[in-house]
């Protein structure tokens, strides 16, 4: 029987929004969590400590190596000094997983201009600056991947439309640095989770529209964060090595099928 060998081993990796808010899983948690059990040595990076604190604890109790960073990642100055802690903690960085994000809800009509920026800072530029000054330090130890969370809201509009600009922009994002950057052996690949039940949605969800988002999917299955998560280990692991610009639907079929009434 062939030995499992850690998909992620020997790498380093930063996720942002490491943290996830009550009980239910997180996007960021779930990656960082999988991320460790597959060999690699994680960066957590949060805006609140506590949060990230439980991630933490998670890993080092399965045995994982991992350690917090408190960031706000939509600062220039704190994204640098994210990745240079990276670099100086464990030597090298080979993987950037940006998962920091808010909702955006109503129309162009609706939306405030402090609030439309604000959306924009959080879920676009942030990446943007993560990606800035991760980039060259990949690149000086041989390439590395980013994998950046969007939304099927890129391609599927709901109703919320400053976050689904921010999150189609994540997609353009992706796709210009995968060109930009190829050369220096860095893949940049996105994730577009569907109607996932996860950290960020839970809050005040009843069972009734819980069970609408599951309904939705042909699968009839319901997403967690996990599933994303897995994605993102494939994505950043050397298995996607021919695999860049990609805009990954994770969603059980949500974005090629319409619910039956």
């Amino acid at each position: 029987m062939l030995e499992h060998k850690p998909r992620l081993e020997g790498k380093v990796a930063i996720v942002t929004g490491a943290g996830a808010q009550g009980t239910v899983m997180g996007n960021g948690k779930a990656a960082s969590i999988l991320f460790a059990r597959e060999g690699a040595r994680v960066l957590l990076v949060d805006q609140v400590e506590e949060r990230v604190q439980v991630t933490l604890e998670t890993i080092r109790g399965e045995g994982g190596e991992a350690s917090v960073y408190v960031a706000d990642v939509t600062e220039a100055d704190q994204c640098r000094a994210m990745v240079e802690a990276a670099v100086q903690r464990y030597g090298r960085l080979d993987v950037l997983h940006n998962n920091v994000g808010i909702n955006g809800p109503g129309s162009v009509v609706d939306v405030s201009l402090e609030e439309w920026d604000r959306v924009m800072r959080i879920n676009l530029t942030s990446m943007m600056l993560t990606s800035k000054y991760a980039i060259p330090r990949m690149a000086s130890g041989g390439g590395g991947a980013i994998v950046n969370i969007s939304s099927i809201s890129a391609i599927r509009p709901r109703g919320m439309t400053s976050y689904t600009v921010s999150k189609a922009g994540i997609v353009a994002l992706t796709q210009a640095m995968a060109i930009d950057h190829a050369g220096d052996n860095i893949r940049v690949n996105c994730i577009l989770p569907g109607p996932a039940y996860t950290s960020m949605v839970a809050e005040g969800m009843s069972d009734e529209v819980r069970d609408l988002r599951r309904q939705a999917s042909p699968l009839k299955i319901e997403g967690t964060s996990w599933d994303i998560a897995w994605a993102a280990v494939y994505l950043a692991s050397d298995e996607a090595r021919w695999v860049t610009g990609v805009a990954l639907p994770v969603d059980g079929g949500v974005t090629i099928d319409s619910p039956r009434r």
